[in-house]
Formats: structure tokens, sequence, C-alpha cells
């Protein structure tokens, strides 16, 4: 009710506001002529008015109420022809436009000025739009266009790990950060266990990465939320696209449905490593590969319903003859309808389908042990955004989603001495109330403000323990199927704001509470397929963070550079980690084994872009500690975070050196992960055991790696063109340790070696890229 009260309010203020008998509306939805895409970020303007102007949402709406009178209408977004139209508002009236591509080298600037003071005037702090084009220039492992691991080249954004698509951000566990692929969560974005992501580059649209002060419509992670929008397809033409590449190719094909009224897209991207281990005896069992496919489809009913379907589907494989294999997969599906209620109201509603699983069988003498675990959801979302006036945008929604987790099940063959095992299944209902404002207060303040008010509840079937403060259970109690065992509520507040101080100057600050439910047992750095997913429990209590950021953003020379330094400092409560020799393995009583407690993170991080002309790229710096203090754990004390580093620099350039030719560098540089190596050993029977102490006191090496890549433009025709892609990972040869292992000397008992493991060297690639 509080929660209610809360929005009627505010929206009354509002509509009192903005309410007058001579204001009328227009509105439409912005679209790219060529193909039909909705064109994200567009923005409305009318030139009579100074400094009123609105953006189009996610899908392409957009609404603006003003005074009645006649105006010139002007739309405009990054890369396109700026779209001007005279009209007579005096009614409410629908305005969709059509964007064509500019291809002229002084329209392009002109187009682009429009938005690149944006990151200086929009009040969202801690966000950063990913440029697809960019991926096909910045050079990557084994030549396969990742955008994940492009992001990772971002301040703050870190990576897990060499060639890993695992990522941290600002002091954030891998599994602190919401993944979502047309809204559905993706649980692990990894392939190959971690050398290349699940996002085929051929099939997005946009992506934006949120490092802090969210928006109030994503919750359920601490650190960061990934927004990735899937590509429509072309609604004018039929059309294929594609590569082939050194391990993998892919393959893109789309077109209209119907023509203006709906389209289909169908990626698919597969490894063909296995096929060179069949032209060998010894290794023509094994397999090693993935493959992946996204599809959509969508439909125009009418003028003001628009249906969506998408769906991702992927899996690896990882196989040694018959001795042991692995093979883990995302499975995502949503279903969306578009509906404009009417000039100032849009409806979004969408259900959607998550499912990650992996599978692992060995083969030890007679015994055949199979593994299987899973994390499922069952996800439906209605929003509602509402356009009052040029100086609000308003989005309200409720989401629900349903959580089944096999967290283990263990089978074996009627001959094995093994005995099957299956861990208890667990449910659970997450659902979330939410309600945010983009609010231009006056020519220089603009606010985005709102509130998230989430909840769990842990649902029954099964046994719940309880534990005392040794991990032994002391109590257990039984529950029905849906019977609710624990309910969690948890307001999160969220607000960002942005000064403008001149005209190519601002100051921001943000401050944002969340919630996280879902949490990631592991003790590696990056995430593997095996690693356990539990909810929230009667014992695992939800992480929450608090986050303060305060930045700096100045534009230069006609806003060709973009320069930033966001400073942030992250409380975070109920933090979790292993007791030291936990028994982790098919432990249906797990959770006495981990220990619980509280981190922060704090860190400053500075950003130098060059956006346009020949030359582009840019410069990153971050600075940063992150710490844990659990009881249990260096006798309480502070400790150094497995994600902690100090230090993380990235290098980007890429230069056009005509029309056929471009090149590319990076050149990367961080302090090495924090990790447990051992101080001393002792003998037990002869044999050797390792001391550890420290949790976490050693450093990893530190990490660094300069790539090039170079690109060729085949000649273009009306119908088809084609480019080659060469790169070349890690250039100098810099032999980073993957893993640092220990064990005795053989030639000196007393003596103890680290033995050194490195994965890459020089890696060289080429693919070859098509389109018609």
């Amino acid at each position: 009710m509080y929660f209610k009260k809360i929005i009627i309010t505010l929206l009354t203020i509002i509509s009192i506001h903005s309410y007058s008998q001579d204001k009328f509306s227009f509105s439409g939805t912005i679209k790219d002529k060529k193909n039909g895409e909705e064109l994200i970020g567009a923005i409305v303007t009318v030139n009579e008015i100074k400094g009123i102007g609105v953006t189009a949402n996610t899908y392409g709406f957009y609404s603006l109420t003003i005074v009645k009178g006649s105006y010139t209408v002007k739309v405009s977004s990054l890369g396109y022809k700026t779209f001007l139209k005279k009209i007579e508002l005096d009614k409410n009236i629908i305005l969709n436009v059509q964007l064509e591509d500019d291809v002229a080298v002084l329209g392009e600037v002109e187009v682009s000025a429009e938005k690149q003071d944006k990151n200086v005037k929009d009040a969202q702090m801690g966000a950063e739009k990913l440029d697809v084009t960019e991926l096909n220039k910045i050079p990557v492992l084994l030549g396969e266009k990742d955008i994940l691991k492009t992001m990772q080249l971002l301040p703050g954004i870190k990576s897990a790990g060499e060639g890993n698509s695992g990522f941290n951000v600002r002091g954030g566990a891998t599994d602190q950060n919401l993944i979502l692929l047309d809204e559905a969560p993706v649980y692990n974005a990894s392939h190959l266990l971690g050398f290349f992501s699940t996002f085929n580059s051929d099939a997005i649209k946009d992506a934006q990465i949120y490092k802090g002060g969210m928006p109030s419509q994503h919750g359920g992670r601490l650190a960061s939320v990934l927004d990735i929008k899937m590509k429509e397809g072309s609604n004018q033409k039929f059309g294929a696209s594609g590569g082939i590449g050194v391990i993998s190719s892919r393959l893109n094909i789309e077109g209209p449905i119907k023509k203006d009224k709906g389209s289909f897209l169908i990626t698919g991207r597969r490894t063909y490593l296995d096929q060179f281990f069949k032209l060998s005896p010894t290794f023509k069992d094994n397999r090693l590969y993935f493959y992946d496919a996204n599809l959509k489809a969508n439909y125009q009913i009418n003028d003001k319903n628009r249906i969506f379907l998408s769906g991702y589907f992927g899996r690896d494989v990882i196989k040694l003859g018959s001795a042991f294999g692995i093979n883990w997969g995302n499975t995502t599906g949503t279903l969306r309808w578009n509906h404009i209620i009417n000039s100032k109201w849009f409806s979004n509603t969408s259900v959607i389908y998550s499912n990650y699983d992996y599978n692992i069988f060995f083969k030890a003498g007679d015994n055949d042990i199979g593994i299987k675990s899973v994390i499922k959801d069952y996800n439906i979302k209605q929003e509602f955004n509402y356009f009052p006036n040029p100086r609000n945008n308003i989005k309200i929604g409720i989401n629900a989603i349903y959580h089944t987790m096999i967290p283990g099940q263990i089978s074996a063959s009627e001959a094995s001495s093994f005995k099957p095992l299956k861990l208890q299944d667990k449910y659970s209902l997450e659902t979330a109330l939410y309600l945010s404002n983009e609010w231009r207060a006056t020519q220089k303040l603009s606010i985005i403000y709102g509130v998230r008010l989430s909840s769990f509840s842990v649902l029954g079937k099964g046994d719940f323990y309880s534990y005392n403060n040794k991990g032994v259970v002391k109590d257990t109690t039984k529950y029905k199927d849906g019977e609710i065992v624990k309910t969690y509520i948890n307001p999160e507040p969220r607000i960002s704001a942005s000064y403008v101080l001149g005209t190519a100057n601002s100051i921001k600050a943000a401050y944002s509470r969340n919630a996280q439910y879902l949490h990631l047992i592991s003790n590696s750095t990056s995430g593997n397929p095996t690693d356990l997913w539990l909810p929230t429990s009667k014992n695992i209590k939800p992480e929450i963070a608090d986050q303060f950021s305060l930045g700096y953003f100045q534009n230069f020379k006609d806003n060709k550079y973009e320069f930033s330094v966001e400073a942030y400092y992250k409380t975070m409560q109920n933090q979790i980690d292993y007791k030291n020799g936990a028994n982790t393995q098919g432990n249906e009583k797990i959770e006495g084994e981990l220990l619980y407690g509280i981190g922060r993170a704090y860190g400053i991080e500075f950003l130098l872009k060059k956006k346009l002309g020949k030359f582009t790229g840019w410069v990153g710096y971050t600075l940063s500690r992150t710490e844990r203090k659990i009881d249990g754990i260096n006798t309480g004390k502070w400790y150094a975070a497995k994600q902690d580093r100090t230090h993380d620099i990235s290098i980007v350039g890429m230069y056009d050196l005509g029309k056929k030719w471009s090149v590319s560098a990076t050149w990367v540089y961080n302090t090495g992960n924090a990790v447990t190596f051992p101080s001393g050993k002792y003998y037990i029977d002869g044999q050797v055991q390792f001391l550890y102490t420290e949790r976490n006191g050693y450093r990893m090496p530190a990490y660094h790696r300069l790539d090039f890549g170079a690109t060729w433009m085949g000649k273009k025709t009306k119908r088809f063109q084609s480019s080659w892609n060469f790169s070349i990972y890690n250039v100098y040869a810099r032999e980073n340790a993957y893993t640092i292992t220990f064990q005795q000397d053989p030639n000196d008992a007393s003596k103890t070696q680290a033995v050194r493991t490195a994965i890459f060297k020089i890696v060289p690639s080429v693919t070859y890229n098509f389109k018609f």
C-alpha cells in the first residue's frame, strides 16, 4: 500500500504540473529506413523551443507534449541524416519517422554532434554504451568478435583472467553481474571454459552496461547490469552475412515476414576444432566444440501493437574419449508485446524463460558416473512508460520470477560401486515493484530517481536445516510443496544527478542500493561451468550493496574528445566465502560450510576517449581496492577479495588508412589477482603437505599484453561486400601466468618448486567476412 501511494502521489503531482488545455502531444516510433530496426536513443526536438526534447525509449517510441502551434520537428541519431518536418500541433498526432543512413562525411560530423555531449548532460552515471561497430576493428583472441572482451577494455570492468569472458565490475564477483539477452538472464555467458562469450556479435543490436546507479527496472545483482538487445532483422529485403575464421564460422540470415510489417533473424555459429581430431587415430574420439543460435521474429499487428519472439540456444561439448566428458549450455526465450496505449503511455509485456544446465560423465574402472545440475527461471514482466511532459519520463513496472534449481544429481550404472545421489531441489519466488523518473529539473540539472521494492520467498518442499556457529545441523524442519519457508523484503532506492557547469562539462553524483538473492559458490575467480548456484535461504541472507559515486565529465574540441573521472565507494553486507577445508562436492548440507561477513570496494576511474576522425580510441585507468571481512577467515581481519586488483590500464587505438585498410591495437596491464599460496610445508607419513595460512595473501604476477589487428575491405558492390580481418594476440609473446602450482623439487626434497603455466604466446588469426 505504501508503494502504491508513492506512485499515485507522484503521478498526480506531475500531471497537475503539466496539465493545460492548450497542450497537445505528437508521438510515434523511430526506425531505420533501410531495415526497419527501431532506433534506441534517437533524439526528438523542435526548432522553435530551445532546450526541449525527448529520447526514444528501448523500443524506439517517443512522445513530446508542448503548447499548440506550428513547429519544425527535428529527429537525429548518430550516423543518420537529420529528419525535419513541419507540423501543425492543434491536436494529438502520430508522427512515425524513418531515418536514412548518412554516408556524407560532413553530414556524419553534424549528426554526431547532436549526441556527443550526452556523456556530459545525461543524468545516468556509471553507464557505458558499447559501440557494436568497434567490434569489427578491435583485435581479439583467434579473430572471434566478442562484445564481452571489448567491454573489459573499459575502466572499472576487469577481465577475470587470460582469454576469459568472465568479468568483475567495481569490486564485484562474477555472479554479481546481471547479464540480459532480450530481457532473459544468462547465467553462464561463456563458451570453451571462458575463452569466448555466448554472444554472437552478428545478432547484437544494442548493448549497455551499468556500473553504478543502475535504473530501477533492473535488480537482483550487486555490481552491474549488462543489457543486450538482439537485432530484429530487415523488414525490407532478404540478406545474409557471415564469416569464416581459424576455428569457427558463423552465418546470419534475415528478411521480411511481410514487408514493412514483420521480419525475422537467424544467426548460427560453430567451432570445428573437433573435426581436426578425426585426422588423428589418437584423438579421433575426442570432442571440443561449441555451437549457438539466435532466433528472432517480430510482427506489427497494427499501428499500436507489435509482438516479438526471440530465443537463444547454445551448447559446449568437451569429451576425452569414453573416460570423461562435460557439456553445458543456455537456453532463453522471450515473448514480448509492445502496446501504444495513447500518445503518452507505452506498455511492454514480456514472458521470459531461461535455462542453464551442465552434465558431466566420467568412467573409473567399471564405474560410469553422471552428474547433472540445472537452474531454470520462469519470468513475467509488465512495464509502463509515461511521458507527461518534456521534462519527465516515468517508468512503472512489476516483475515476478519463479526459480527452480537442481544443485546436483549423481547417477551411476547398475554395475557401479557408487550409489546414486540427488541433492534436494530448491524453489523460490522473486518479485519486484519499481518506479523511476527521468526529470530534467532545469536546463543545467537533470535527475533520475526511483525505488525498487524487491522480495524473495523461499519455497518448499523439502527439509530445511538450521546450523550452529560451527556449521553443525541443530534443527531440521520439513515443508510441503509450495509452502513459504521465509520471505525477505528489501527497498532499493536509486538516484543519479548531473549538473552542467558550462557548455561541455558537468559533475555527477549517484547513490544506489541493490539486493541479490541468488549466489554463485565458487573457488575460482572467473567462474566455471560446474560452479554451484544457491538461492537465499533460512541461513543464506540476501547480499546487499550501497554504492556512492561522484564524477567529473568534460568534452574538448567540439566533442571530439571525452574525458571523465569517477570515484566510487561501495559497502556490501552478507558476503559469502568458504570455510577453510570446506567439503563442497555433493554436500546436501553445504550451507554449513559457508561463512558470512561484510565487504567494501572503492576506487577511481579515468577515461580519455577520441570519438571522431581517422584515429579513434581511448585510454582507461582504474585504481581500486576490494576487501572482505568474515569471521573465521584471517582471524576476522580485512583481506583482499579474489577479484581485487590495484591497477588496471587499457589503451585502444584504431586508425583508418583509407577506403581499403584500417589498423588497430590494444595494450592492457593489470595487477595480478589475489590468491592463496602455501606459506610452508610439513610431512605426514613421508608425504609433503602444504600449509596454507592467510587467505588471498599473495598475488599472481602482473599481467600485460599487446594485440594488433588489421582489416582489408574488399570491393563493395550494390549486392555484395566482403572483408578480411587479420589479428595477432599477444604480439610480444608475454607468458602470462594462467595458474601457479607447487610441488616438491625432485632434485632437492628440502625445496619447493612453483610451476607457472601459460596458455597463450603469440596467436595469429585470420577471418573472412561477407555480406550480401
